[in-house]
């Protein structure tokens, strides 16, 4: 607590309130390649986890930090996330209206009034500007998603859409283009944001069944995994569907009757026990593609009845188990595959400021982590695959206990098997940086790419990592990592 103090002394004394210009969105070309491509790219995304998210799973897990598989990743990065505009639909211009200032968002002024919660309908104070700052002009998981899948910036609710309303092509397209497969696995809906933007295309997020029905009708990824079942409810319990709108996240009740009646190209799984046969190569498959649509509606466990951790729902497998099977599925291709696995649910933990379950679905995809890296050492190593972990942004404005006193102050923890001290500031998603891990081929590329610096980073605890890039700059990297084509830059 001292420690926090005294940085809140220094950093009042160093005049951190004057605002810096905003700064303009730089353009990057495709990566380049200085040696052998991987064979395999998998990037894993702990959907609106902020800094504090990840350190708050690691003290609970370990009772301190640097223990987690991807802490001994040789790259590690921070990133901006910030979309072209704030709107909901293309405005046909191209002229980006947000940035990211860290003298804005570390600013110790005082804050102005207060910012109403979008889903718990609490009040936020603005202790601080810098809190202010970047509880705005936020991006949504949907043009994150295709920051990261297509590699440009565009308007919020866009999947795979640019903001003239055209569609563009993202990561699995030029991974199929290259004889590769391409997987999404989510312990949400398989057609929520995030997974849509790595299978699909359309002009707002929200048109569930459209989006479902492309994914599975279409066929774009080899494997599609995730919950979004419209025969049980949140707790896993079989009920009858009410409506077409209980089928909206399979592509409605036509292609939910065509998927479960083998009239797709998809191998249809649902239970539990097919998933764990599946991952452990047990499980006998009459097509060389699955989807899998876990028996739960919304999310694998954080909608659950009940409040904290513990009495999960029974029938479901966790996300390591979903990502071991889809990577037994798409390994079977020699020219490699492209594969992105969410945990989707931090981000709705994030949003009920539910500082348990946030702790529960940040764990789970730790070990999903921990899966992976496990198949990577068994499957060629970091010499053949790329492996980024990362967010699509922050949520929630997670800090210390006394945060609203003492600015930016970490979250303080409580040893292992205990939650640790937070306050949340927030109940959405936040303009601020976040962290990037990763390993294998190109990794390195993503440390060339930091070509910004955010001098105030160490007062959230961050050390001495203080570079940046853009959330884009992942998307063209890993576009650069499936194919070998040519591509123009985007904005």
């Amino acid at each position: 607590m001292e420690l926090s103090r005294r940085r809140f002394a220094l950093l009042s004394s160093a005049a951190v309130a004057t605002l810096a210009a905003p700064a303009v969105i730089r353009v990057a070309s495709a990566a380049t390649w200085s040696g052998p491509r991987p064979k395999n790219v998998i990037l894993m995304i702990s959907d609106g986890a902020g800094y504090h998210t990840w350190n708050a799973a690691s003290y609970f897990e370990f009772g301190k930090l640097g223990e987690q598989v991807y802490d001994r990743f040789p790259v590690k990065t921070l990133m901006t996330t910030y979309p072209l505009n704030t709107s909901s639909k293309p405005t046909n211009d191209p002229t980006p209206r947000v940035s990211y200032d860290p003298m804005a968002a570390w600013s110790l002024a005082p804050g102005q009034g207060d910012l109403g919660g979008e889903i718990t309908k609490k009040k936020y104070p603005n202790y601080f500007a810098g809190y202010e700052y970047v509880k705005k002009n936020y991006t949504d998981s949907a043009a994150a998603g295709t920051a990261l899948a297509a590699g440009i910036k565009t308007y919020n609710n866009s999947i795979n859409f640019d903001n003239n309303g055209k569609p563009v092509k993202m990561v699995a397209e030029f991974a199929k283009a290259a004889g590769k497969s391409t997987g999404v696995v989510s312990s949400v809906q398989i057609s929520h944001a995030t997974p849509a933007a790595f299978a699909a295309h359309n002009i707002s997020r929200n048109n569930y069944a459209e989006i479902g029905r492309e994914m599975i009708e279409e066929g774009l990824c080899d494997v599609i995994m995730g919950a979004g079942h419209p025969m049980f409810d949140d707790d896993g319990m079989y009920r009858a569907p009410a409506g077409d709108k209980a089928f909206q996240y399979v592509g409605g009740p036509d292609t939910y009757f065509k998927a479960v009646t083998d009239r797709t190209t998809y191998q249809w799984i649902e239970t539990k026990a097919q998933f764990e046969r599946l991952a452990k190569g047990e499980l006998e498959l009459k097509k060389p593609k699955v989807l899998g649509v876990a028996q739960v509606h919304t999310t694998l466990q954080f909608n659950r009845s009940g409040q904290g951790m513990g009495k999960l729902v029974p029938n479901v497998p966790d996300l390591a188990t979903m990502s071991l099977a889809a990577l037994q599925v798409l390994a079977k291709n020699e020219r490699g595959f492209f594969l992105m696995i969410e945990g989707g649910a931090v981000d709705w933990a994030a949003h009920a400021n539910d500082t348990a379950r946030l702790v529960e679905e940040q764990i789970d995809f730790n070990r999903a982590v921990r899966a992976v890296v496990g198949w990577i050492e068994r499957n060629g190593g970091f010499a053949q695959n790329l492996l980024i972990v990362t967010t699509d942004h922050g949520n929630g404005m997670l800090y210390g206990p006394e945060s609203d006193r003492f600015a930016f102050q970490p979250i303080v923890n409580k040893g292992k098997g205990q939650l640790p001290e937070v306050t949340w500031h927030y109940d959405t998603h936040t303009n601020e940086l976040v962290p990037v891990w990763a390993a294998g081929p190109g990794a390195e590329q993503l440390v060339q790419l930091s070509t910004r610096e955010d001098p105030h980073t160490a007062l959230a605890g961050w050390g001495e990592q203080r570079r940046y890039h853009d959330i884009t700059d992942i998307g063209r990297l890993l576009i650069a990592a499936v194919s070998t084509e040519q591509r123009a830059s985007a904005n």
